[in-house]
């Protein structure tokens, strides 16, 4: 008797709700960062008598030195001017000089920033393209030569004058058939300098291309 209504009890009490496994907690959906883009490097492109030749300039690496460039492409300070220095297995330097050898006016010299595009990996290796000066290192303005071969004594060794090096701020990336042409002319002396093609190796125009 009393077994049977200890069972009847236990079927009318109510059986306790079982709760459901707690589901695992969803993180709120979150949008890849985005990577930014880098920016286009400048292009200048170099009219010569030889052809065309496309530099591709560091502005991140040699930020003054390029703006320097880029000032004088935008000036029109190139056109017509000759690569006045040629030698073959060194380089060809231009962007200063006219037909009758008279330098043309230039803005102020500018910061050498060898040292920095140096650390950075920036070289004095073929094709590539740095600022040309006298034997001070903070004396380079308009002129600037392309390496025709690596030549690792023009890099930055130390903060003498003599160490300072040369600021290499882009690399050739189209035409060093026409750098080489060019590197291949004869030269002379004339009106005390040597080096001096024997027939004009102009630069006729330079100009900045449209970005990538």
């Amino acid at each position: 008797m009393i077994r049977s209504l200890l069972c009847s009890l236990a079927l009318t009490l109510p059986m306790a709700a079982q709760a459901p496994a707690a589901a695992p907690a969803i993180p709120p959906a979150v949008a890849p960062a985005s990577t930014p883009v880098p920016a286009a490097k400048p292009r200048v492109q170099l009219l010569t008598s030889y052809g065309p030749i496309v530099v591709e300039l560091e502005a991140e690496l040699a930020p003054k030195t390029v703006a320097n460039f880029l000032q004088y492409v935008k000036d029109g300070h190139y056109a017509g001017t000759i690569f006045h220095r040629v030698i073959d297995g060194f380089m060809i330097q231009g962007g200063g000089l006219l037909e009758n050898l008279e330098e043309k006016p230039s803005r102020e010299p500018i910061l050498n920033e060898a040292p920095q595009t140096f650390k950075a990996g920036l070289k004095n290796t073929r094709g590539t393209i740095a600022m040309a000066r006298t034997g001070s290192p903070h004396s380079a303005s308009a002129q600037f030569f392309i390496n025709t071969l690596d030549n690792p004594r023009l890099d930055h060794r130390d903060m003498t004058e003599e160490g300072y090096g040369y600021c290499a701020f882009g690399r050739v990336v189209a035409g060093m058939e026409a750098v080489d042409k060019i590197s291949k002319v004869k030269t002379e002396w004339r009106r005390g300098m040597g080096d001096i093609p024997q027939f004009p190796v102009r630069l006729k125009d330079a100009s900045l291309l449209p970005p990538l």
